[in-house]
């Protein structure tokens, strides 16, 4: 259209950068973020990460590079989201849980250039770094930055002496300067973030975002959690997941106060939400189960209603309604690392505010529609492409297409293609759309039981296991069975003080699911969780395969 000029009045490259700028510049003296008795104001945090990325130039970090961080949700963690774009590089926040190898691996998948670690993590790191210098030479290696405590500069660092080249955080910081010119990207395409995905597979594959998703993906959820100026946000959600669901970039968005803690126990979340006056945090549903059933002396009442933003699995129709009684209000969402963490949300209509609690529960259980910065997401048949009815019935893939989707996939173009194969996001779970458009989860793909030639959910059977009295969780798994092809096997973890019998736990099944869908074992144990809270179903597979066929051991 004749008139049209693209140019730098009307054109800049989108960034999360600008969202710390403007904190300083309007919330300058508010606090930005609480550790322990350590308080910064957002200049002050702006002025950290300015010399921080200062810093980081100096000592050899160019635009593009990456640097990898290990640690909890402490302030170098969160500061590290602002200052390593500002030097023009890429961060590459890495999974607590991964042991010496997974992190060598990473190291090198993603050629980072420095490693910024926890004192807590520092040995993991040490080995991870003998295992590369096998294979990569000495100057390859990256540099090791070490993060202390704050109240406890002299943090011991696990039977490690610090080599002479190794670096301190605070003292880095230090030598950056105030005057620094921010390394703004030149390009909004261009990388802000890697995030490998949590593993499941051999080899995790190396999540790219962009400054333009990172962005966009930042005011949608900051939309969808309906967090308004200033919020006090508790950091339960590992800021190295999905770059913390984008709010490490939101709560600046908004001028909010960070709430930092090492440790999530739900005593102290009761604590914080008490003593700092809480008004948002998040949590995977293993979060929300271990607030529920936290013991009387540790619950303090909520000083308001607390918005909880969750998601990573369906949470059980039982857990949101024992939050809800809490005090908490739920907003629950769906994503993956690749449409950088949140892309639905259930967005509650008031016409179900008078339905009964039951079935508020399981509305409420549902994954919706995509967020405000999603272009869509479908449910459809993974062959022809085509929408599935939408009949609350028939199952086909969760796909996804718009601007917060990622960029692809580290150093793998034909994965990057494969996810990508017919113009959407193709996130290998399963659900159905329900005649109101919204979606709802059945299973992964590579977690659903075919028994018999019938499809099991194993979210179904699991939400049936969460209103058994005595259990505290439960996972799903398909056990071998020479007959059946493969049956349930339930793997419980009883609450304290409670007990139950598997005879007892598969009849309550079977009185409220038909017969094929009820577990055939149970299985009482702990269960393996990752970092972020999700349980490690592959884990549990292996268990059940080890077992042996059930039809075999009961006919033998």
């Amino acid at each position: 259209m004749e008139g049209m000029d693209r140019c730098s009045a009307n054109c800049v490259p989108l960034t999360p950068i600008t969202f710390l700028e403007r904190a300083a510049a309007v919330f300058g003296e508010r606090i930005s973020l609480v550790y322990g008795t350590v308080r910064f104001t957002w200049r002050e945090t702006l002025e950290r990460c300015t010399k921080f990325a200062s810093a980081l130039v100096h000592v050899g970090i160019s635009r593009g590079d990456v640097v990898a961080v290990l640690a909890p949700n402490v302030p170098a963690m969160y500061e590290l989201h602002f200052a390593v774009p500002m030097a023009g590089a890429v961060l590459c926040t890495l999974n607590m849980r991964h042991d010496a190898a997974m992190v060598s691996t990473l190291l090198s998948h993603s050629e980072a250039k420095i490693i910024i670690v926890d004192y807590q993590f520092l040995h993991i790191v040490k080995a991870a770094i003998e295992i590369m210098s096998k294979t990569t030479p000495t100057e390859e290696l990256p540099r090791i930055v070490i993060v202390k405590e704050f109240d406890r500069p002299s943090s011991n660092t696990n039977g490690f002496d610090s080599a002479s080249d190794d670096l301190e955080y605070e003292s880095l910081l230090e030598t950056g300067k105030l005057d620094f010119e921010i390394k703004r990207p030149k390009d909004e395409w261009g990388p802000i973030s890697l995030n490998y995905t949590s593993g499941t597979t051999s080899r995790p594959k190396g999540v790219i975002y962009s400054h333009r998703s990172a962005y966009l993906n930042t005011l949608s959820t900051i939309l969808l959690n309906e967090m308004s100026s200033m919020p006090v946000y508790l950091w339960t959600v590992p800021m190295f997941h999905c770059n913390g669901w984008s709010l490490t970039w939101g709560v600046a968005a908004q001028g909010g106060t960070n709430i930092c803690q090492r440790n999530v126990t739900a005593k102290e979340i009761f604590a914080n939400i008490s003593l700092h006056k809480v008004t948002h945090m998040g949590g995977a549903p293993t979060v929300l189960n271990m607030i529920i059933n936290a013991p009387i002396n540790e619950q303090k009442p909520l000083p308001w209603k607390v918005t909880v933003m969750t998601g990573g699995a369906p949470p059980p129709s039982h857990v949101l309604y024992k939050m809800r009684e809490f005090g908490f209000l739920i907003v629950h969402c769906y994503g993956l690392t690749e449409t950088c963490g949140t892309a639905t949300v259930c967005s509650w209509k008031p016409e179900w505010d008078s339905l009964p609690d039951d079935k508020q529960a399981k509305l409420k259980s549902r994954q919706g529609m995509e967020h405000v910065g999603l272009e869509g997401v479908d449910i459809k048949d993974p062959i022809t492409m085509e929408s599935v009815p939408a009949d609350g019935k028939t199952m086909g893939e969760v796909m996804f297409r718009g601007n917060t989707v990622m960029s692809g996939y580290l150093k793998d173009l034909k994965a990057t293609q494969e996810a990508f194969k017919g113009g959407w996001f193709r996130s290998g779970d399963l659900g159905v759309r329900h005649p109101d458009g919204y979606i709802e989860l059945k299973d992964r793909s590579k977690d659903i039981i075919i028994s018999g030639g019938e499809n099991i959910s194993s979210i179904e059977v699991e939400s049936v296991l969460f209103n058994h009295p005595s259990i505290l969780e439960a996972a799903i798994v398909g056990r071998p069975d020479d007959h059946w092809g493969e049956t349930p096997c339930a793997f419980v973890n009883l609450k304290n003080g409670f007990s139950a019998t598997e005879e007892e736990i598969i009849k309550f099944c079977r009185n409220n699911l038909p017969h094929y869908m009820a577990p055939r074992t149970v299985v009482f144990r702990d269960l393996p969780k990752s970092s972020t809270g999700k349980i490690l179903k592959l884990v549990l597979k292996e268990e059940a395969k080890a077992m042996g066929s059930l039809t075999k051991r009961l006919t033998e």
